[in-house]
């Protein structure tokens, strides 16, 4: 059985308390799936979003941005952050307005932020996102140059608390709904990888490597 988070104040789901989960490994597999959280933080007292690519290393997210873009220099004066990475797996069509909804899987992390300086640490943080986005690619390219390291914002952030949302069920309709002529069900959603685009500027006879090519058509 594996851990939970511990339910506080912070993580504690409110509406649709039924579809909530604590469970690591849930959180875990939501964030897992996903390729960019919605990073939410206060800037000058108003609240502020931005969506940004990441990784995952056991209990630890990493945070990927230019160093001198706003996210990055206001995360790095606060300990404060909160990410959320949210999955729609399909439009619940129910026999009225009010109880048509979504099946989703949704992952809310609260913890605390840190600018990653040492150029080890910050090189770490770089691989975890980079194969967390396009999986034994790292290996095939190039090293980064200092320059791009300079360049290169890296925030970890501990996860503190966090909570998981899933829905996946079909419509839940008032009892006296269902005697009405309407069609009612669900229509998934899928999101998946397709088919690779080279680039024109590709040097003649190079084909893309199997870990590019494992990538296509694949779900997330």
């Amino acid at each position: 059985m594996s851990a939970t988070f511990a339910v506080s104040k912070e993580n504690k789901v409110r509406q649709l308390r039924e579809k909530a989960q604590y469970d690591e490994e849930v959180v875990h597999r939501i964030l897992d799936a996903g390729i960019v959280a919605h990073v939410a933080f206060v800037q000058d007292g108003s609240p502020v979003v931005v969506p940004m690519i990441y990784g995952r290393d056991g209990n630890t997210i990493f945070l990927h941005g230019a160093r001198k873009a706003r996210v990055i220099r206001l995360l790095e004066h606060t300990n404060r952050v909160c990410l959320n990475v949210t999955h729609v797996d399909g439009i619940v069509f129910a026999r009225s307005a009010f109880n048509s909804s979504m099946n989703y899987r949704s992952a809310t992390v609260f913890g605390t932020a840190r600018l990653i300086e040492d150029r080890a640490g910050k090189l770490h943080g770089m691989h975890v996102i980079s194969e967390h986005t396009m999986p034994g690619r790292w290996d095939e390219l190039r090293d980064p140059l200092e320059k791009e390291i300079k360049m290169t914002g890296v925030i970890e952030v501990e996860i503190r608390s966090a909570s998981a949302k899933i829905s996946d069920k079909m419509p839940d309709d008032e009892e006296e709904d269902y005697d009405i002529p309407i069609w009612a069900g669900v229509l998934p959603l899928e999101s998946k990888l397709t088919e690779l685009q080279p680039d024109d500027r590709i040097i003649e006879g190079v084909e893309a490597s199997a870990t590019v090519r494992a990538m296509q058509n694949k779900a997330l």
